[in-house]
């Protein structure tokens, strides 16, 4: 009996599951998730939102931002420096004028001050939003996109506008700088060639327009 209970403890996390590398989400995409936000008056996602693309950061470090990330006073930063959880090098993000109007709309509406996390969590005991619980909501943007919970997940958030600007400047080393990796060889291991065949021609003529 201790051996079959040990086996169903050892039983690998992603059995039945498809794991790997995540798709980056389309311009279209994007602006059908932000069209929605708008018109349903979803602040707090549409904030989470567009400051997951800006950042380009991963989930651990976004939700852990403060107000004072991204706020100086009561003037909304254009730029931002985080120190990253995983590497504890920091990276600079630019904040596009989308972003901030709607992070200064969340922070408006949620009362929030400046040493406040600026994603606090709706359940008890935990500070601010977890990582799974943005991987949660993350996945129900998914399923209203009609697309594939498979296919996404966080990373989709990290990679996606790293993902447009290789595409138009083919730049390895611009991309290693917006995603705060320290090493190129890491970067040339990942499959980014799928990636931007994910992401369609139709990036590389909007692109301009969106970055």
């Amino acid at each position: 009996m201790g051996s079959a209970g040990n086996a169903a403890h050892s039983e690998p996390w992603n059995k039945g599951k498809i794991v790997g590398q995540k798709a980056p989400f389309k311009l279209k995409d994007i602006w059908a998730l932000r069209v929605r936000f708008q018109m349903e008056s979803r602040v707090r996602e549409l904030a989470l939102f567009n400051l997951g693309i800006d950042s380009k950061l991963r989930g651990c470090d976004l939700v852990a931002l403060r107000v004072r990330d991204v706020c100086h006073g009561d003037q909304m930063a254009s730029r931002a420096i985080v120190l990253q959880h995983k590497t504890q090098r920091p990276v600079q993000f630019e904040i596009t004028q989308a972003t901030r109007d709607a992070l200064q709309a969340w922070i408006k509406q949620a009362g929030l001050r400046s040493e406040d996390f600026l994603f606090p969590s709706r359940l008890h005991g935990s500070p601010h939003l977890g990582t799974r619980q943005y991987a949660r909501i993350l996945g129900h943007w998914v399923d209203e996109l009609g697309l594939d919970r498979a296919d996404y997940g966080t990373h989709s958030m990290r990679r996606t506008k790293a993902t447009l600007i290789y595409r138009r400047t083919k730049n390895l080393r611009a991309v290693q700088l917006l995603l705060g990796h320290s090493k190129l060889d890491y970067l040339r291991r990942r499959p980014m060639s799928r990636l931007l065949a994910l992401v369609g021609s139709t990036a590389t003529q909007l692109v301009l327009r969106w970055t």
